[in-house]
């Protein structure tokens, strides 16, 4: 499969220059990360992140979070972030939890449902940084999975997904962890648990 790096015994991370490249220029990248597999497009490209959406079939009304490789990165799509946000996300990133932040305006509104808040992980997976990095943008990353079915933690599953509708798969074996991350929203300087994953109330709640 031309479109295709194996990442399980060998990984070459001056390869990922070709996927981040399909996602510079608007394409569609199944990439693993700690949590499970995720199928990413630049979350700046309003056109790149309509596409995804039909390629997954998810609902236009399920936004779609971002992920990124740096606190700069962060600071570039979300505004007005508390100390104790920066602390969350000093404290666990990168790792498996999802921090709900008010978006600015560079983030598309189809990123985000239309909602001014925006979801931003960085992942603990050094495939999924690089990819990040080299691509230069955050990349709006659900799981790889048709919504609705069950996440994917290895490749086989997603290529059965999806096929030749995404342009680029990265296969690194089976995800470490294999839930979704946590979300967590911090409103009026308390932290709101939306979605319970690996990192636990208690962990957050002892920050």
């Amino acid at each position: 499969m031309q479109n295709y790096l194996d990442f399980r015994n060998n990984i070459n991370f001056d390869t990922l220059i070709q996927p981040a490249n399909v996602i510079k220029s608007g394409g569609i990248v199944v990439f693993p990360t700690e949590t499970v597999y995720g199928i990413g497009a630049n979350g700046l490209n309003e056109n790149a992140v309509k596409r995804l959406y039909e390629v997954k079939q998810r609902p236009f009304n399920k936004p779609i979070s971002l992920l990124v490789n740096s606190i700069d990165m962060i600071n570039e799509i979300a505004k007005d972030i508390t100390e104790l946000e920066y602390d969350l996300m000093r404290k666990f990133f990168p790792g498996p939890l999802t921090i709900i932040l008010k978006k600015k305006d560079i983030v598309p509104n189809i990123v985000t449902a239309n909602s001014n808040t925006v979801g931003v992980r960085m992942p603990a997976n050094e495939t999924a940084l690089k990819l990040i990095e080299y691509a230069g943008v955050p990349i709006a990353t659900p799981s790889a999975n048709i919504s609705g079915k069950p996440s994917a933690t290895n490749l086989k599953e997603v290529m059965g997904n999806f096929g030749e509708e995404v342009d680029y798969y990265i296969d690194g074996g089976t995800s470490k962890i294999g839930i979704a991350s946590t979300i967590v929203q911090v409103i009026d300087e308390v932290p709101h648990i939306l979605r319970q994953g690996s990192i636990s109330k208690e962990e957050i709640m002892n920050l």
